[in-house]
């Protein structure tokens, strides 16, 4: 028997229906676990949405805040934990820090004065030596020879000047009683002036023999230390040698040269003409241990146009040889002292585009203000607020990255308060059942 027409669009009919109703059950499903997994935790009583319990996009906002809060550190964002200090005054140091060279007060080679054979050498290398003190000897044998010939030579003209004036003396009688002619007079006093020249110039040669012969003991020109010796006894030296026989350096006083910005001279020529006492420190390269203390000495008189400052000097007695020449220190010049200055940490004055400002806390509402200042002065960890703060605000020291103005702020001494997400628990285990 053939099947009907009407049972073929039957069974088509019949699967279409299946399938739409397999389609709205899966939807069905998945709207369930929506629905489900975006209900609040239920309270104690199982009943989601218990009275008290504020769901995503609440009025209390995202994170529990106020309404309207912003990002982290926002007016309305959570509180942000905060250093605080706050703005003190005191007496401030104007400074002045540069790196400086020692140099040697003085520096002589030692080089003798006169040619000869160096007989004997009197110091140790290394040796700390007087001014005046005797460091080596030059054979002096032909210096006193020379020494010798010029006295004689000098005794010799000065017996015939002798001899000349006696017999000036006898003209100048018979003279009187016209027995001599006046030109035997006048030869005669005019051979007396010769000889008494010649005495003068053997005098002289004299002298200088007699100098030669001080010269063959090579004393120290001045007091210092004496370096490594370049000559060993046995050799020709010689008023011409280069090197001559060792170099002192005195290290008592002891100067260190440092440079001075430009934008900086007018401070200290201030000073300079007030004839003040400028304190100096030298440091060594780490800042850290103190070598010397001196004063200011002098300032060059002219800019380095390569690197737009002043050469300048200042003095340190050095007398416990700390200090030694070539040494490359920081040094710190004091200036002069502010009095009564309003300052802050450093770490508490921030830059934008407006200008320097600080956070200013306000305690009562723990929240902070920008306040625009002027910095002055500034030291290792202080600085000076010239204006837009008082002494004993309290300024934002750590964790001012995170803020902005009017932004709620905790402090490390608070007590943490509970979060919003304890108070809905708390509110939902009080509600009814």
């Amino acid at each position: 028997m053939n099947p009907s027409p009407s049972q073929p669009r039957r069974s088509r009919r019949a699967k279409i229906i299946g399938s739409v109703i397999a389609v709205a059950a899966m939807a069905g499903l998945g709207g369930l676990a929506w629905y489900l997994t975006q209900q609040p935790a239920s309270g104690p009583g199982g009943a989601p949405g218990a009275p008290g319990a504020a769901g995503r996009g609440g009025p209390d906002g995202a994170a529990g805040g106020a309404p309207g809060g912003g990002g982290r550190g926002g007016r309305g964002g959570p509180a942000t934990t905060v250093g605080v200090a706050s703005a003190e005054r005191t007496d401030i140091p104007v400074i002045l820090d540069a790196l400086g060279t020692v140099t040697a007060a003085a520096t002589a080679t030692v080089r003798p004065q006169v040619s000869g054979i160096l007989q004997k050498v009197h110091f140790s290398e290394g040796q700390l030596v007087k001014a005046g003190q005797v460091m080596a000897t030059i054979d002096p044998r032909p210096f006193e020879m020379a020494l010798m010939q010029a006295s004689g030579t000098r005794q010799r003209n000065e017996a015939q000047l002798e001899s000349a004036k006696v017999t000036l003396e006898r003209y100048r009688t018979l003279l009187t009683q016209d027995s001599i002619a006046r030109q035997e007079v006048d030869t005669q006093a005019a051979l007396v002036k010769q000889l008494q020249g010649t005495a003068m110039s053997d005098r002289a040669a004299e002298g200088v023999a007699r100098l030669n012969l001080g010269y063959t003991q090579v004393k120290a020109p001045i007091t210092g230390r004496v370096g490594l010796r370049v000559i060993d006894m046995g050799n020709l030296v010689g008023s011409g040698d280069a090197n001559g026989i060792a170099v002192i350096t005195q290290l008592s006083p002891i100067d260190v040269e440092f440079a001075v910005p430009q934008d900086r001279v007018p401070d200290l020529q201030e000073r300079i003409r007030d004839s003040a006492s400028l304190a100096a420190t030298a440091f060594d390269r780490t800042r850290t241990t103190s070598l010397a203390k001196g004063e200011f000495k002098a300032l060059d008189n002219q800019v380095d146009v390569q690197t737009g400052t002043v050469r300048a000097k200042a003095r340190f007695a050095n007398d416990d040889q700390a200090l030694f020449p070539s040494q490359f220190v920081n040094l710190r010049l004091e200036l002069r002292t502010i009095k009564d200055a309003v300052v802050v940490p450093v770490t508490a004055l921030r830059h934008g585009s407006s200008g320097d400002f600080v956070y200013v806390l306000n305690a009562a509402e723990r929240t902070v203000a920008v306040r625009p200042v002027t910095r002055g002065q500034a030291t290792v960890d202080k600085v000076q607020v010239k204006s837009g703060l008082k002494a004993g605000e309290q300024v934002i020291t750590e964790g001012a990255d995170r803020l902005k103005d009017g932004a709620r702020v905790t402090l490390p001494t608070d007590k943490p308060a509970a979060g919003a997400g304890g108070q809905r628990r708390r509110q939902r285990e009080g509600a009814p059942q």
